[in-house]
């Protein structure tokens, strides 16, 4: 049973309070149908996300099979199932794969058997068998409602909430899922809530929920909307509540409410003699942790409005005491009915473990590989940058391979002939500078945009179904793991092909053998950098298109105040250099050269390359490896911080 005692959700607005959902009073049974009804902001999807946990409850208590969930803990991920507006499944899967990562990440299998069974079985309860093979991109909108169903089923929770799912549905599809919704709720005590914004087939409900203002108006069977509401139709209903005020109708609903839930109680007892509810034994009846159908504060209430009629509260106490001797007839009856079954065995289902952080991480890093190869636009933009790249570098690069000229060459004389040899040494030297320098620019300024390529998107473009999933259970720190390990294969592969294929024509003068190793580390280092920042912005961002821009203007700004091509003011290089990765990818690489095409660098720019001080124990390359590590340590610390956040949009 899942029972609500004045349940609020409260915001703040101009300074004020406000309840969207205001002192919820409900109980749901188990193996029960409810629909959410009521005019456009009434509180519906705000009143089924508190219950989710999506929104933390402002006061009251909500209980779970008598068990109190502020106090003894919130739902298991695997008891409860929700099922939003928004699609939860990639384009690029097929129906099958879909179910089957989502069953992976949610649900320990024992064995391959078991994985295949529970997959098949929800595949059938959906009605989605004949279509496992077809992509998700090409499914209709009733089709992609009956899949995220499903996606929900694999767990087998024992309450399932579902967003508005009959949305933008034709009348067909719509009366589908309502039907597979009924269906679900008839197996195994399950309770299914649906939020809808439709009066149509009112009739497969067990109970209707009318709210109004973010108050209960009304909650009883379909079969007495009507008269309860004195219209003639279903229809007329959201014209009706608009004519009374929201807390009338609340006080009405409670004077009301015993004699509706007695009539509830009476038909779920008949459809479970019937056989038509299948609801476990020990679920048919819970004892309510009170015995009070109302709560301190609708007693309180009540008995205000009550005091000056009598009459009011004798039929009060004599509907109390019916209630109460109806509920010792149907101990009795099941203490009977215990006692003639007493040969029946009923196994009790195995509870669903959620999988460890190895399991959801290898699930995680296979369904990107396989969106990504799946992605045919994705694929061609990776490899056609991973190859033009390069190539614009490598058009420059024979500039680079000028013999450098040195000025032990022209002798000590300061004759005529020597000053004008010393005049081609230095243009020789200067030239030959700027190339190699704008040789590992190019390489670190394009480097740094795949980075950006790589991951400004990552995250935004699949945040609902990312949040969807930590909802059920996935860890934040597996999603990170998995993303950062997918981005690392290609920052290895684009560095060292930029960094390889240029050196085919430009050979890095080195100053030692290992010299082109540390080269290519600095050119992994900036591409992870980048790629780990721009992740980060991804995570933090709310939507792809600012992740982008934003991953555009830190390139931009990175390249201006790098130095490497104008060096900015002493004092703002002196603020910003620690945060520009571009620079330190630069620096480093030009520390790396030998000491020759070294100085010629250094002799045509005013920016500091070289840091070294009789003090400081680091020589430069090893400072620039440090501070790019770090910078890739804070884009992955900020990603997790943006990963773990809640960012729930509906």
């Amino acid at each position: 049973m899942l029972e609500l005692k004045d349940f609020c959700f409260t915001i703040e607005k101009d300074g004020e309070p406000l309840n969207l959902v205001d002192r919820v009073c409900i109980r749901v049974p188990a193996g029960h149908f409810m629909a959410i009804v009521g005019p456009s902001g009434c509180g519906k999807t705000t009143l089924l996300n508190t219950i989710a946990g999506l929104n933390i409850m402002s006061e009251g208590s909500i209980y779970w099979n008598g068990r109190n969930l502020e106090e003894d803990g919130d739902f298991d991920p695997a008891e409860l199932g929700y099922v939003p507006q928004f699609s939860i499944a990639y384009d690029e899967l097929t129906v099958d794969e879909s179910i089957e990562a989502v069953t992976k990440l949610r649900v320990k299998t024992r064995d391959l058997d078991d994985l295949d069974q529970r997959i098949d079985r929800v595949l059938e309860e959906t009605g989605l068998a004949p279509i496992a093979d077809r992509k998700v991109k090409v499914l209709s909108g009733g089709q992609k409602r009956r899949l995220g169903l499903a996606m929900e089923l694999v767990t087998d929770p024992k309450l399932l909430l579902c967003d508005e799912v009959t949305s933008g549905l034709d009348p067909r599809s719509e009366r589908d899922i309502v039907h597979r919704l009924h269906e679900l709720s008839r197996r195994d005590g399950r309770i299914v809530i649906s939020v809808t914004h439709s009066l149509a087939h009112i009739e497969l409900y067990d109970s209707i929920l009318v709210l109004h203002e973010g108050r209960v108006a009304y909650h009883g069977p379909p079969a007495g909307l009507t008269h309860y509401f004195s219209v003639d139709d279903s229809e007329e209903i959201y014209p009706r509540l608009a004519k009374q005020d929201s807390n009338k109708w609340r006080k009405s609903w409670l004077k009301h409410r015993d004699a509706y839930y007695e009539k509830m109680e009476k038909r779920r007892l008949r459809l479970i003699e019937q056989g038509e509810l299948n609801v476990p034994a020990p679920l048919v009846n819970i004892s309510h942790h009170k015995d009070s159908a109302t709560t301190p504060i609708e007693d309180q209430e009540l008995e205000q409005d009550d005091a000056a009629d009598d009459t009011k509260l004798t039929k009060r106490e004599a509907a109390r005491e019916k209630r109460r001797l109806a509920k010792e007839e149907r101990e009795q009856r099941n203490a009977a009915r215990e006692d003639n079954d007493d040969d029946i065995i009923v196994e009790e289902a195995e509870p669903v473990q959620t999988p460890g952080f190895i399991s959801q991480y290898s699930t995680l890093l296979a369904r990107r590989w396989k969106i990504f190869i799946r992605d045919r636009g994705q694929v061609t933009l990776q490899i056609a940058v991973m190859l033009l790249f390069p190539a614009l570098v490598m058009l420059y690069a024979d500039q680079g391979n000028a013999e450098l000229q040195r000025f032990s060459d022209a002798g000590v004389s300061f004759t005529q002939e020597s000053l004008k040899q010393i005049e081609t040494i230095s243009q020789n030297r200067a030239q030959l500078g700027s190339a190699i320098s704008a040789l590992i620019l190019f390489q670190v300024v394009l480097l740094a945009l795949m980075g950006a390529n790589n991951a400004a998107r990552e995250i935004t473009s699949e945040r609902k179904i990312m949040e969807k999933e930590k909802f059920g259970g996935v860890s934040p720190l597996a999603y990170l793991a998995s993303k950062v390990t997918f981005l690392m294969g290609f920052i290895l592969v684009q560095s060292l092909i930029m960094g390889i294929a240029v050196n085919q024509i430009w050979k890095f003068q080195g100053a030692d053998s290992n010299s082109f190793l540390h080269h290519l580390t600095f050119l992994v280092l900036i591409n992870a950098a980048m790629t780990f920042i721009c992740l980060g912005i991804s995570a933090l961002m709310k939507s792809s298109e600012k992740a982008s821009l934003a991953s555009i203007y830190l390139i931009g700004f990175q390249l201006l105040l790098s130095g490497a091509v104008l060096t900015p003011p002493a004092i703002i290089g002196t603020i910003t250099r620690p945060f520009i990765s571009l620079y330190w990818a630069w620096a480093g690489s030009i520390n790396a050269l030998d000491t020759g095409h070294s100085q010629a660098i250094k002799a045509i720019t005013n920016t500091p390359i070289d840091l070294t001080t009789a003090t400081s124990p680091y020589n430069m390359e090893t400072m620039a490896m440090i501070i790019l590590i770090g910078h890739v340590l804070v884009g992955i610390i900020a990603t997790y911080i943006g990963i773990k956040r809640h960012q729930w949009e509906h």
